[in-house]
């Protein structure tokens, strides 16, 4: 028998976060419409920002960490003329100053937007999940602590235009971009940043998350199609993962019981490419085996009975596949 709060279900899916809703409250969502109150997301989006939330249920919530450092791309509009206490148009108006017409060229905003390409050193916001001292920025900086983040090393691996214009709420230049960035980015210190580099104080008025490692804005669903769909609206643990994978039925009971796999025992395909949900049945779907050897340390996914069983490390001093992590309820491929 399940115990309370345990729906039996261990699943993956993808919601499009609405804006005005922390992650936190999707998550509780999610909890009351499968009866599940193991769930978690993958990475946290501000009440302000909208978009990719992956969200795991059930033995799943094991694969956060599996999930957590792949790089992001996000839509940003960046707004020109202030800065907040937020780095966003959640906070309060802090440094002003008045825009050059200039910030509204095409031309000029497309060069600054395309410099954010390459490596910086990113401090983030005092309203931030970071931790000092145990204690979150965000925790200290509301009760008028002083905030000391240290600067970390982030990478912008695109930086693409989209155009520049005047917002209707205060008729200041915005600029819109889309960027794809390094775990660890905050696209909110970026717009921060963007503005000092320009010597023109600005902020994240707008965000949405179009992609999470290999799970794209296609591949979810809001929280209203979630509870029409419910278990349909899963995703492929295995694509989402992008790792190479094995379908291990016959030694099923090696898996369960944690042991170790030989190479004999395992043959590797090739990363599932992520596809949208109408795509083929994911036991088939462009399967490809992989002709190249396993890696030390090479992260595998062990498939079983078509489900996400286990998760494995290649380790080549003794040829075999280690458990990392062996799921009590296998995840659901859909």
């Amino acid at each position: 028998m399940a115990k309370r709060g345990e729906s039996g279900l261990s699943l993956l899916v993808g919601i499009d976060k609405p804006q005005g809703m922390s992650s936190h409250d999707v998550v509780n969502r999610v909890r009351r419409i499968f009866g599940e109150r193991r769930v978690g997301h993958t990475g946290t989006l501000d009440p302000m920002a909208t978009g990719v939330l992956p969200i795991c249920i059930g033995p799943a919530t094991r694969l956060d960490q599996y999930l957590t450092g792949h790089e992001k791309a996000y839509r940003a509009t960046v707004r020109f003329g202030f800065e907040t206490t937020t780095d966003d148009a959640e906070g309060e108006p802090t440094v002003r100053a008045d825009v050059p017409d200039q910030y509204t060229d095409q031309g000029f905003a497309r060069m600054c937007v395309e410099s954010l390409k390459g490596t910086h050193e990113q401090v983030p916001p005092q309203y931030s999940a970071v931790k000092l001292d145990g204690k979150k920025a965000y925790e200290v900086a509301r009760k008028g602590g002083e905030v000391s983040i240290p600067a970390r090393t982030i990478e912008v691996y695109e930086s693409i235009f989209r155009g520049a214009s005047r917002d209707e709420e205060l008729g200041l230049p915005v600029w819109e971009f889309d960027v794809r960035a390094s775990k660890g980015t905050y696209i909110r210190s970026l717009a921060r940043d963007l503005g000092r580099g320009l010597d023109c104080p600005a902020h994240l008025k707008a965000l949405r998350r179009l992609q999470s490692g290999a799970i794209s804005l296609e591949d979810c669903v809001s929280l209203e199609t979630l509870e029409a769909l419910g278990t349909q609206a899963a995703l492929d643990p295995v694509r989402a993962l992008n790792v190479r994978f094995a379908f291990c039925d016959d030694v099923e009971r090696f898996v369960e019981s944690g042991n170790k796999l030989f190479d004999n025992q395992v043959s590797l395909k090739e990363p599932l490419s992520y596809a949208p949900q109408n795509d083929q049945c994911a036991c088939t779907s462009r399967v490809a085996p992989s002709a190249n050897p396993p890696e030390d340390g090479e992260l595998v996914a062990i498939v079983i009975a078509n489900a996400l069983k286990a998760l494995y490390r290649y380790d080549a001093e003794s040829a075999t596949y280690r458990p990392d992590c062996v799921f009590s309820t296998p995840i659901a491929r859909m």
